[in-house]
């Protein structure tokens, strides 16, 4: 029988989609069930974005385009990084669009990762940060962020996980799953931390405009950092727009030039009418207007569960209000279960669907990660049965 690529033995398949998959069945079934585990915007995409694409295919931008993104959407791109991160790219050798941000993080770290380099990575954090690096044929090491510190590492844990092979830092934030970011003053010791080492950072800011407690700050922002540091981000999270898969890579030219090879022999090129519908999303004052309600729309879906916990004061589910990003990691340690165990019992009790902490690291175990891009209803419903069964463990 004909040997497969034995890479993939090393990479479980993921628990988000695992369990979507277990609650499409369900419902299916006709169970009613509370969907809080998806990384989806239940906010559907600006009505005006899907104008402008309708007007684009209509005006014949159906074939290929350039492989390193339309020109247009480039400089939209770094008017955007320097109005929200205040960072300057220039759109000629510094951006590329990809297809999504698992795309851009793709094209970026196989534009740097060589075979047994060793890539830190904290831990917990989103799968496929750890997965592509397997792919690729590095060695992940994972740095412990546990909860007692805010889900940020201890700065000596990035240097006890140092070794002579380590050439990349991942970092997410705000943070999937926990929703945590650092604050500037840590990053810039993160980055004096990788120049001493010659490392660079590969940053996935998703997130970043997705904040409770003021703008986070971008790991190219610390100044001399952009020379070492990739930004990889996507209009996905931000503008609802997951489907329509369009993101970009930020980087120094040389990261770049090897991205659009990657690129080019991935995907070849985005849709033309995807980036024109993506320029418009950027720039347009009242799509910023849409986004920043959505925002809001998070913001008090996450008031609402601090309140809820506040009200229904169970001390076997305890809440960390996440920064960004729109999900809880909710700590159940207090039960004693393991995580996938927790989510199945739930699922199946109580009609709840979430993700198993474990499925973003080995501190992630005892936690389960509750989204609230869903509607205030749900979240409410969805977290008073989580903490209803706890009650009765």
């Amino acid at each position: 029988m004909q040997s497969l690529n034995e890479q993939f033995e090393l990479i479980r398949q993921s628990a988000t989609v695992a369990m979507s998959d277990r609650i499409i069945a369900l419902k299916a079934s006709g169970k009613k069930i509370v969907g809080l585990q998806v990384g989806d915007p239940d906010f559907g995409t600006p009505p005006a974005v899907i104008e402008e694409s309708l007007k684009a295919m209509q005006s014949g931008l159906t074939h290929y385009g350039p492989s390193n993104g339309t020109l247009e959407l480039r400089k939209a791109i770094a008017a955007k990084l320097l109005r929200d991160e205040g960072v300057t790219y220039n759109p000629d050798s510094e951006i590329l669009v990809t297809h999504g941000g698992i795309h851009a993080y793709y094209t970026g770290m196989q534009s740097i990762l060589n075979p047994g380099d060793d890539v830190l990575i904290p831990d917990p954090s989103w799968a496929t940060h750890s997965n592509m690096v397997t792919m690729l044929r590095g060695n992940v090491i994972r740095v412990p962020a546990p909860a007692e510190n805010g889900f940020i590492p201890f700065f000596e844990s990035w240097e006890k996980a140092l070794t002579t092979k380590t050439r990349i830092i991942v970092l997410n934030y705000p943070s999937n799953p926990t929703g945590a970011y650092p604050s500037r003053e840590y990053l810039q010791k993160l980055q004096d931390f990788a120049k001493a080492n010659d490392l660079w950072i590969v940053s996935d800011e998703v997130y970043g405009s997705l904040y409770y407690e003021g703008r986070p700050t971008s790991a190219a922002a610390i100044e001399g950092a952009k020379e070492r540091t990739l930004i990889v981000n996507s209009l996905s999270k931000s503008y609802a727009m997951t489907g329509w898969r369009v993101g970009f890579l930020a980087a120094p030219a040389r990261v770049i030039e090897n991205a659009q090879k990657a690129g080019q022999n991935s995907i070849t090129c985005v849709a033309p009418f995807i980036q024109k519908a993506a320029t418009f999303a950027l720039t347009d004052p009242a799509i910023q207007e849409v986004t920043a309600n959505m925002r809001a729309g998070y913001g008090r879906r996450r008031e609402l569960v601090i309140r809820l916990s506040h009200e229904l004061e169970c001390e076997r589910v305890r809440i960390i209000p996440p920064q960004g990003a729109f999900y809880f990691f909710l700590d159940l340690r207090p039960l004693k279960m393991t995580s996938v165990e927790m989510c199945e019992k739930i699922l199946d009790e109580y009609g709840v669907g979430l993700v198993p902490g474990s499925a973003f690291g080995e501190q992630g175990e005892g936690f389960i990660r509750m989204s609230i891009a869903a509607s205030d209803e749900d979240v409410e419903a969805g977290f008073r049965k989580i903490v209803e069964w706890a009650e009765k463990q």
